[in-house]
């Protein structure tokens, strides 16, 4: 993948370079890389330039980008998927309000999408084959933009072909324990179609559990109960309402890992190794298809399921566009969204995608008049095909593993910028608390007066701090979205950032016509952000963030903040897990000193920071400290730790499957042995994960110690 062009003077004459040498000409900045004289260039974040870029993100001007990103449909590889990229290219090459440089690298990935020739089918049909009821295979045009060629039918992606037929059996949510159940109750499980819901478990993992179990296909659908807190007329739904009308199907990939199925760990490049299609693993095992509640409450007898999905080779576009750094240009703050939705994405992705313009607008306007260039290099990304697999941000953390795990000083994801209009709400790695709390208690929340968007959270989302007192609830990070290769793979300390409904008001799982036809501009213009002031909030909240990232003198990350959850961990492990550990003769010992070890060097590296602060410090002091407080997320990971989970490398954030709320490999570990004997090998796989965590926080109080120690 080529990435984006060197700046000003070179840009023609460097069409053709990659990343890496771009990069690496940032790392050097001379001749016409170096920044123009009238360029200001704050040592510090300027609290001015904050400021007037706060007041000009503008409400109305992200509605008309929304307007346009979601007036038609555009699934990854369309047309009108390239043509968003290419309205990004415009925007980010504009002479007025563009950054320094833009480009748009490709990736030939594996898709999936339904055959239009043979569209899949579900039907309840008689002993003699007589079709006697068929499920809709679109969804009902109720404002006119549902019924368009490009509106893509309900499919499961990545969902095999096959026209299994059986007797229906409902399994709730698919989980392993309801197929059990079933079996538990007599209820026999081979040939049957499978009725299950939303929710629970993923997607893919819905059919891999029922195939366990002889199962010869699965339908999702989604429940009123899970979305609409149990209204299901046409009456109480949209149009009406923002919940989802009983025709809505809900689309998603079914694939069980993320990035390209091809090439697992390689770039989608056209040197790269690529499987066979034939033998890749992560594959829904039988055919699956969703269906709206409408027709899910129908199906009582042997239904008939049609599915001709395809796998298909396509081209998908990332989008990226670089602000060059003054000071710092090797120093990376990346900002991403991804572009391409299921049918028009009014709220996933292209709220996301309104924002990220609007404040790339500001920025490059007052970039191109001379005023502000930041300290430290921003690349705002706009990722492709992110919605089968958060495949375009997976392809660029592959193709530039190296580079950006030795540069990045965070990722910034507002994907879904605004579910609904009640409250923040923010996911992260400990460090990046700090800068969202800083950057919250400055914002206004919308149409509270008086109340900032962090007195606003608060009030929604808290927790009780061991440190601070009462703060608000900052989410951890799992795989929903392009975050995740930046945390599991690259160990970058990374944050998701949206605006959010009242939960005391709805159970919903999340807003409504979620993957569905109805996700609109109407729908978000009615129902989910009228007035597009809780956009304006994220806009300003995000930029705040990038902007505290990018140009303040020490790098605002928080890693004492790593010492709470540590600590929480290692708590919960001594409380639930320690009289068992102890039967089988481990130790969590070494554990607790390993803890001991990072809170002290984490306390230590903190005064050193305040110390500094106070002074006027050498550039190349801040320099090396900046580069602990950067590198410290990486530490965290062991490629090794995980070995039959694809991608997640980080022994904090891992996917836990197990029942304690403790470090994920410990926990998951003991959840396996629980019922095996001593010296088993799944004991021994304990005292593993445990040696593995002990060496990750030794080597993470180590990289927070003075440089100058071993």
């Amino acid at each position: 993948m080529q990435w984006v062009k060197v700046l000003g003077g070179l840009v023609g004459a460097s069409a053709l370079l990659g990343l890496g040498i771009i990069l690496g000409h940032f790392a050097i900045p001379k001749g016409a890389d170096a920044p123009a004289p009238s360029v200001s260039v704050s040592q510090d974040l300027d609290l001015e330039i904050l400021e007037t870029v706060m007041k000009q993100l503008d409400a109305s001007k992200i509605r008309e980008n929304l307007r346009e990103l979601s007036r038609e449909p555009h699934l990854a590889s369309s047309p009108r998927d390239e043509a968003l990229a290419q309205l990004l290219l415009q925007r980010w090459r504009d002479p007025e309000s563009g950054l320094d440089a833009a480009e748009a690298p490709t990736y030939e990935v594996l898709l999936s999408f339904p055959s239009r020739e043979q569209p899949n089918r579900v039907a309840v049909v008689g002993p003699t084959g007589t079709i006697l009821f068929s499920c809709r295979q679109s969804e009902q045009n109720l404002t006119g933009e549902q019924g368009g060629p490009d509106v893509v039918p309900p499919y499961a992606a990545y969902a095999p072909p096959g026209t299994p037929q059986g007797l229906l059996v409902y399994a709730n949510r698919g989980t392993e324990e309801d197929f059990m159940e079933l079996q538990t109750q007599g209820i026999r499980l081979e040939g049957t179609i499978a009725l299950t819901r939303y929710g629970g478990t993923g997607r893919g993992a819905k059919a891999v559990n029922a195939a366990k179990h002889g199962v010869a296909g699965v339908l999702v659908y989604t429940d009123p109960a899970d979305i609409n807190d149990g209204h299901s007329s046409a009456s109480q739904t949209f149009p009406n309402s923002w919940r989802l009308p009983p025709s809505g199907v809900e689309r998603g990939s079914y694939y069980e890992y993320f990035g390209d199925p091809l090439t697992p760990y390689l770039p989608a490049n056209p040197s790269s190794f690529r499987l066979n299609p034939d033998t890749v693993s992560g594959f829904p095992p039988i055919p699956t298809q969703p269906i709206g509640f409408e027709d899910a409450k129908i199906l009582l007898c042997q239904v008939n399921v049609s599915v001709h999905n395809r796998l298909e080779l396509r081209n998908s576009s990332n989008v990226l566009g670089i602000i060059r750094g003054a000071v710092e240009p090797d120093r990376y703050v990346l900002y991403g969204n991804h572009r391409d939705s299921w049918v028009h994405g009014a709220v996933d992705p292209s709220s996301g995608t309104a924002v990220l313009l609007e404040l790339s607008r500001v920025l490059g306007t007052l970039l191109k008049k001379g005023t502000w260039r930041p300290r430290r290099s921003i690349v705002f990304a706009s990722w492709g095909a992110e919605e089968f697999g958060l495949i375009g941000s997976t392809e660029f953390t592959e193709e530039f593993f190296s580079k950006l795990r030795e540069r990045t000083v965070a990722y910034i994801n507002v994907d879904i910028s605004v579910f609904a209009n009640a409250t923040l709400r923010a996911q992260g790695t400990p460090p990046v608390q700090s800068v969202i709390f800083s950057a919250a208690k400055q914002i206004p929340a919308p149409g509270l007066d008086g109340l900032s968007i962090y007195d606003n959270w608060i009030q929604y989302f808290n927790r009780s701090s061991t440190e601070y007192g009462l703060v608000p609830s900052l989410g951890s990070l799992g795989a929903g979205s392009d975050y995740a290769p930046f945390i599991h793979f690259l160990g970058i300390s990374s944050m998701d950032i949206a605006y959010t409904y009242d939960r005391s008001k709805t159970s919903a799982r999340i807003y409504p016509t979620y993957h569905t036809a109805f996700d609109t501009f109407g729908y978000v213009d009615k129902f989910v952000d009228p007035g597009f002031s809780s956009h304006q909030a994220v806009a300003r909240t995000a930029g705040s963030v990038l902007l505290r990232l990018s140009d303040s003198l020490f790098l605002p990350l928080n890693v004492s903040d790593y010492g709470e959850t540590l600590r929480n961990f290692l708590q919960a492990a001594q409380r639930d897990l320690g009289v068992l550990l102890e039967q089988h003769s481990i130790s969590l010992g070494p554990l607790v000193t390993a803890v001991e070890k990072f809170e002290g060097a984490a306390a230590a590296l903190g005064q050193h920071v305040s110390a500094l602060q106070k002074d006027t410090p050498d550039p190349l002091q801040v320099r090396m400290l900046n580069d602990q407080l950067m590198l410290l997320e990486r530490t965290f990971l062991n490629p090794r730790a995980f070995p039959e989970e694809r991608y997640y490398s980080h022994v904090l954030w891992a996917p836990r499957t197990g029942s304690v709320a403790t470090f994920p490999g410990l926990a998951n570990a003991c959840s396996r042995a629980m019922n095996t004997s001593l010296g088993s090998a799944a004991w021994a796989e304990v005292q593993r994960q445990l040696s593995i965590l002990v060496v990750a926080l030794e080597g993470a109080a180590a990289t927070l110690r003075p440089v100058a120690d071993l």
